[in-house]
């Protein structure tokens, strides 16, 4: 592309000695297409000759042949391309201008950005030419603008090899500075379940951690649990996308469980003087919690990444939350919607590790777990798309058996059990997929009236009750 500038024509970033350079270095080190070929592609190069002479080396290396000036002649003879890059003569100059390979992956990288500058200077144009049409939807013009920014950054994201000694150091420098106001920065997100901590690990950063369920059993208000107890006992900031539920309507399930007061009555404002005390307290307490809320309805996965990134900038984020991952949407014509989750389900882990922060995402399940007589989740009931289960790192399951039994049919099942042991209000927590740990079964109390989720050795039933 070129701009005028009213004096002379402006051509885009580019390098043609680092452009030759790095041709050259292949032309005279067999080794050198090792060191580049990950980070560097042909459509990088601005020089249409360099950039065919690159892929010619690039044709010889994918098919195990041997890198020189005679044999990339001949790949370029065969492509047609010979005479349009100036003959053997071109190859012939480069190798007399730069007969080393030294400093290979250092041309590489000046190649490389140039390149990114030149899609910026792209996308800045298509972005522009969007402004000027003026479409009747601005978040539908600023979803498509994110998204052409973030392609270029994930292009951008390739890592290479890193010694073993360099990520040593990085955990030894977190551990002697896990202690005080930095501990949430350098160790992995509590859960606030001892049990489930002990299994986890934590919900550990840059993982991808989904938590699924039938409705109505609670998925929603364990996942707000998790960003309640990560944000109070490790001071954590938390980002909560609520598509499914409006803030206000999440934000009264964090008021109830913190309170203790059922959250009908106190979405009515039915609760007593009494109630009205803890009410007021719990208020405080939640006040203080560095949680932030976006119930944006129709999310696309390019709003979500621009909004982390910049509640990352802003406020630093130790904890994501997504409810829930069913109604977000690619933001990107995709042939099905299983295409479409998947799509969904990569980004989310790439932004885990983009942003080094836990993401939770919620989950819905098919309804295969009602034809099973047990009814106990299973990987292959994760809805939509099997991606869900290859993407994430660990997978939570919700089971509650008094969903699918009533306390007469339990008993008649069990005849060798006293009444009093039907699981009324508990709730198995299944690890069933967990790529750095063990997986198993944890149990946890569930007061459904309250939304909260605890240890099983926290509180005896109807406690609450009694101190109303």
């Amino acid at each position: 592309m070129v701009v005028e500038t009213g004096r002379a024509e402006k051509l885009p970033p580019h390098d043609i000695e680092a452009e030759e350079a790095v041709v050259a270095s292949l032309l005279v080190d067999p080794d050198a297409i090792y060191k580049i070929a990950p980070i560097l592609k042909p459509e990088d190069f601005f020089r249409e000759q360099n950039a065919w002479a690159y892929e010619s080396c690039r044709a010889l290396w994918e098919r195990n042949q041997s890198i020189n000036q005679i044999t990339v002649a001949h790949e370029l003879a065969r492509r047609g391309r010979l005479e349009e890059v100036g003959g053997a003569a071109y190859l012939s100059r480069l190798v007399a201008e730069l007969p080393t390979s030294v400093g290979v992956e250092h041309y590489a990288g000046l190649v490389q950005r140039d390149s990114s500058y030149r899609k910026m200077i792209t996308a800045a144009g298509q972005i522009a030419q969007m402004a000027y049409r003026a479409g009747p939807d601005v978040g539908e013009v600023l979803a498509r603008a994110e998204t052409l920014i973030a392609g270029i950054r994930q292009g951008e994201s390739i890592r290479d090899f890193v010694h073993v000694k360099e990520l040593l150091e990085g955990y030894l420098a977190s551990a002697d500075h896990a202690t005080g106001a930095v501990a949430a920065q350098a160790r992995a997100i509590t859960t606030g379940f001892m049990d489930l901590d002990t299994l986890l690990g934590g919900l550990k950063r840059a993982d991808l951690i989904v938590v699924a369920a039938r409705p109505a059993v609670g998925k929603t208000s364990l996942a707000m649990n998790f960003a309640r107890n990560a944000a109070a006992r490790q001071q954590a900031t938390v980002g909560i996308f609520s598509v499914e539920m409006a803030a206000e309507q999440v934000v009264q399930r964090l008021l109830a469980a913190e309170s203790g007061v059922d959250s009908t009555r106190l979405g009515f404002g039915m609760h007593s003087d009494r109630e009205q005390a803890r009410i007021i307290n719990a208020l405080g307490v939640i006040s203080d919690l560095n949680i932030y809320f976006d119930d944006t309805a129709m999310l696309t996965v390019a709003e979500m990444r621009a909004k982390a990134r910049r509640l990352h900038l802003e406020h630093g984020l130790d904890l994501l939350v997504v409810d829930h991952l069913q109604l977000m949407h690619g933001g990107m014509r995709h042939d099905n919607r299983v295409q479409e989750v998947s799509y969904i389900t990569r980004s989310l882990k790439e932004l885990a590790r983009d942003l080094d922060v836990p993401v939770l995402a919620c989950s819905q399940l098919s309804r295969a777990t009602e034809a099973r007589p047990t009814h106990i989740p299973q990987l292959s009931d994760l809805r939509d798309s099997g991606s869900i289960e290859q993407d994430a790192d660990a997978v939570l399951f919700i089971y509650r058996e008094e969903k699918h039994i009533g306390r007469e049919e339990w008993q008649r099942q069990h005849p060798d059990r006293p009444s009093e042991s039907y699981p009324a209000g508990i709730a198995q927590i299944i690890i069933a997929k967990h790529r750095n740990g063990p997986t198993g079964t944890i149990h946890l109390r569930f007061r459904e009236r309250i939304a909260r989720f605890e240890d099983l050795l926290v509180r005896e039933a109807g406690e609450w009750e009694e101190e109303t």
